[in-house]
């Protein structure tokens, strides 16, 4: 058991909590990044801002997740080559769209056919980090869209009276206490991020799922490397575990953080801590 649980392709599955864990640590702040931007376009005074944030944000809710995932991604890879086929080979003379088929110069390749596979590797983690930080970011765009409209007026009007300039209001007032309205939201999200990492098998990165399948199925006895039947219940049990633990790990870090935002704020948590201090 002991050689069975050490083969190089387990030494790839345990890998690839790590390439789970990365992907959680890099997407969540530039799916915020995205979301900050988005919710702020969506209230911006320029009516085609405006437009474009409130577009954003209901057009990439409104696909299916795996349908974006499927198409946007490719459409990225190919906008990509696209811009280096017009920068490295402008006197090309062959049509690029050909039927089905998407042919750019060589020089154009992401990555090039030359790199080493790592590169392949560290380009496909790259499209899907950026593609669950555009899906993810509308989803926080929406959520901090209605945190920010939760700021009670009157405070963004006496910030106006005392003669904060509107950029100050919105930094200053708005900025900081929206986030206590926008952490229950950001929470749930951030849960559902974590159940979407599985999706990573979609986007061409083996991820902890598709390595559970992989050393739990069945294999015949050629196969010195599976020495067992279908053992794929224990490798999903074990990944069982480790996303109810990393959830409720989770839970109690919002948790946390929420008692530390709703400190002295109007809301009825910070009403209540008051309370329980008197």
């Amino acid at each position: 058991m002991a050689c069975y649980l050490s083969t190089p392709k387990h030494m790839a599955f345990y890998w690839s909590f790590g390439t789970v864990l990365v992907l959680l640590a890099i997407t969540a702040p530039l799916a915020l990044v995205f979301g900050f931007g988005g919710a702020t376009a969506a209230r911006a005074q320029l009516a085609p801002v405006r437009w474009f944030g409130k577009a954003y944000i209901a057009v990439v809710r409104g696909v299916p997740d795996i349908a974006f995932f499927l198409f946007f991604v490719i459409a990225l890879d190919q906008g990509f080559e696209y811009l280096r086929h017009q920068v490295f080979c402008p006197d090309w003379d062959q049509p690029i769209r050909q039927g089905n088929d998407f042919l750019v110069c060589p020089a154009a390749k992401l990555p090039l056919s030359t790199s080493p596979q790592v590169w392949h590797e560290i380009y496909g983690f790259f499209l899907a980090v950026l593609t669950f930080a555009i899906v993810f970011g509308a989803f926080a765009a929406n959520v901090l869209f209605g945190a920010m409209r939760a700021v009670p007026q009157p405070q963004l009007e006496t910030a106006a009276a005392y003669g904060m300039t509107p950029r100050q209001t919105f930094w200053r007032i708005l900025v900081p206490q929206m986030w206590v309205y926008a952490l229950p939201g950001l929470g749930n999200l951030w849960m559902v991020l974590i159940k979407a990492t599985p999706l990573l098998f979609l986007l061409g990165v083996e991820d902890i799922v598709y390595w559970a399948r992989e050393l739990g199925g069945t294999k015949t006895a050629r196969f010195t490397d599976y020495p067992h039947g279908d053992w794929r219940m224990w490798y999903f049990g074990a990944l069982l575990l480790f996303y109810l633990a990393f959830t409720k790990l989770s839970e109690m870090v919002f948790d946390r953080v929420m008692l530390r935002l709703t400190r002295g704020q109007a809301t009825l948590a910070g009403e209540a801590q008051r309370k329980a201090a008197a």
